[in-house]
């Protein structure tokens, strides 16, 4: 068995655990009523696993912390689903100069590009949109984002099946009438959460638009 298990851990399908506590460095996501369900705010680095149909507003729901924390540093979208509108991001307070999408021609490239934009330093946020991520994959998406401080959220559709990942965070969404209705399922060095909303009121402009801006950097 423990041979087995040797195996297996040079290959990187398993995750093993650390007895050392996690750490609790985080920044505010911009909404209180989330801060206070994990631990202060979003992990400085890491990856945070986003369950959630689109379009329902989890863009809206990460835009205040990035803004807030790129430092002037590229925002990375990867395959985003549709076409983001311009004037919506800016008038959220997005730098458009700083947003870069990219669209590869298969989920094995989007994977290649979501690490190299992480371990590249020139990045605050890496947002890649895969529902098919083996944990081998997961745990090098976490390594590369620890290594150059850059944090990556991973979108996948709600109701897609799959084990459970290494990741630092793990969220479900939901549409609500107010906004979000949120489920915390997974968290470094703290417990799941009941389901809890988000009220997003105060968002009134459209996430998508028939075309798509030419002030976004687009590569494919």
């Amino acid at each position: 068995m423990h041979e087995l298990i040797n195996q297996l851990k040079s290959k990187q399908l398993i995750w093993q655990g650390s007895h050392s506590q996690a750490s609790t460095e985080c920044l505010s996501t911009g909404f209180r009523s989330l801060d206070d369900r994990i631990g202060g705010g979003f992990p400085t680095s890491g990856v945070i696993e986003i369950k959630t149909t689109h379009g329902i507003g989890e863009l809206r729901l990460l835009w205040p912390h990035i803004k807030r924390h790129s430092s002037g540093r590229s925002i990375v979208l990867i395959q985003p689903p549709g076409k983001l509108c311009a004037e919506s991001l800016y008038s959220d307070g997005i730098n458009l100069a700083n947003v870069l999408l990219v669209y590869p021609k298969c989920a094995k490239d989007a994977l290649w590009a979501a690490e190299q934009c992480l371990k590249s330093g020139a990045c605050s946020h890496v947002l890649l949109w895969q529902d098919k991520l083996d944990v081998h994959h997961a745990k090098r998406l976490q390594v590369a984002s620890e290594q150059r401080n850059c944090l990556h959220f991973l979108f996948k559709a709600k109701n897609h099946y799959t084990f459970s990942l290494p990741v630092s965070l793990s969220m479900t969404l939901l549409p609500h009438l107010n906004g979000l209705e949120v489920a915390i399922t997974k968290r470094r060095g703290g417990w799941p959460q009941s389901r809890f909303i988000i009220p997003m009121n105060t968002f009134t402009m459209p996430l998508r638009s028939p075309t798509l801006s030419t002030h976004l950097r687009k590569l494919g």
